[in-house]
């Protein structure tokens, strides 16, 4: 039987319902987070230490499903895992409508952050086997684009049904987006089949694939953006009700216009010029929007800072993520994709603690200084390690 995957061809049947799939996960997680700061300060009377927790607990849950799914990989099969997670995301989701206090939302998050991690660890890696290898950065824009949408779109969809309709409302339209994941995967038949030698999910492999220390540097990378992506995530809302901006979730409308028109752009880049060429502008764009946004005090300056954070998140993301695959092998693309997964929420997680402490201890305008001040430390330890990089590789030629 031939294999129905063409080699070259990205658009493929499996590739578009996986990322549509992969929007819908993401877009219920998005609307969520965004809500919870002011939801919960509002409804259980607790302080922004309390609220970045919400965040929090969620994040570290996720990162430790991730661990546990790449270890079940390699003695249970991965449809198992990716529709147990669907229906535990699903579940936890519905059920936060019952919520009565902070203890109870925390125990709910930390089961969506069990099923979440099943899920958004399994669909990344049945898209890296569909995508052509010379098309890996390209295809992992077009991809990643489901994300960066969602984290764009989301919160500012979640914080408008806040608004108007209320929480209960919110969770059942998060549900919702859960729940048409299934029929697209089952009736499109989304899911390729898996590598002959199964080593490519760890299906039926006795041996783990070795580590690859490749990807601690662009892990850390992703850990500093995704600082700076917690700070707009878990107190925009509240920055916004400081600042006396009645449509503060339109941040999130006029990010998303930018991160459609560079991320296609970006993966070309990345193909052809390698990393530099998009992270370093990337950067600055972004120091330049954080910092924007802490002077904000009408709507024109928050839809520049949009526009510009847009810009640099949505070109640094997916090639960080294009980085990492490309610096692994197929038997290694599990891992690649849980690392990048984890060290986002990682960040996310990190920022809402270390970013709530600043506001706690000043306010959100300061707050976003210093995480201005994050991207720019991206910038300092990506521009020093190339250089050492690249003084290493030049020694040899030298001495010679």
């Amino acid at each position: 039987m031939p294999n129905p995957i063409q080699p070259q061809k990205l658009w493929t049947k499996p590739f578009i319902s996986l990322t549509i799939c992969s929007l819908l996960l993401f877009l219920n997680l998005q609307m969520m987070l965004s809500s919870f700061p002011a939801y919960v300060k509002n409804e259980f009377h607790v302080g922004d230490l309390s609220v970045s927790l919400v965040t929090s607990v969620f994040a570290i849950t996720a990162i430790l499903s991730r661990f546990l799914s790449a270890v079940l990989m390699r003695r249970v099969h991965r449809n198992v895992i990716l529709f147990a997670g669907l229906v535990i995301a699903f579940v936890m989701t519905g059920i936060t409508i019952w919520a009565g206090s902070i203890g109870s939302m925390l125990i709910m998050r930390v089961g969506f952050g069990v099923g979440f991690g099943m899920v958004s660890t399994i669909i990344p890696t049945l898209v890296s086997q569909i995508i052509p290898a010379k098309r890996l950065g390209e295809g992992i824009g077009y991809f990643g684009l489901s994300t960066s949408l969602a984290m764009s779109i989301g919160p500012m969809i979640g914080l408008n049904v806040m608004k108007h309709y209320g929480f209960s409302m919110l969770a059942i339209i998060s549900t919702a987006a859960i729940i048409l994941i299934f029929p697209i995967i089952l009736l499109s038949r989304a899911i390729p089949p898996a590598p002959s030698t199964n080593q490519a999910t760890g299906e039926g492999s006795q041996s783990k694939p070795a580590f690859n220390t490749k990807l601690l540097f662009p892990s850390l990378l992703n850990v500093i953006l995704a600082v700076t992506y917690s700070g707009l995530l878990s107190f925009i809302a509240l920055y916004g009700e400081m600042r006396h901006l009645d449509q503060v979730g339109l941040f999130f409308l006029f990010n998303a216009f930018t991160i459609i028109l560079i991320r296609p752009i970006s993966g070309k880049i990345f193909d052809r010029k390698g990393p530099a060429a998009v992270l370093i502008p990337a950067a600055i764009s972004v120091v330049a929007s954080l910092t924007v946004l802490s002077y904000t005090t009408s709507m024109s300056m928050l839809i520049v800072s949009a526009l510009l954070y847009g810009l640099g998140f949505g070109a640094i993301q997916p090639t960080l993520q294009a980085w990492m695959l490309r610096s692994s092998t197929k038997e290694q693309y599990g891992m690649a994709n849980s690392m990048f997964y984890n060290t986002t929420d990682f960040g996310i997680a990190a920022g809402a603690l270390i970013l709530g402490a600043i506001s706690s201890m000043s306010n959100y305008a300061i707050m976003y200084r210093y995480s201005a001040g994050f991207m720019i430390l991206f910038l300092i330890v990506y521009v020093v390690v190339q250089w050492i990089s690249a003084t290493k590789r030049a020694q040899p030629v030298v001495t010679k």
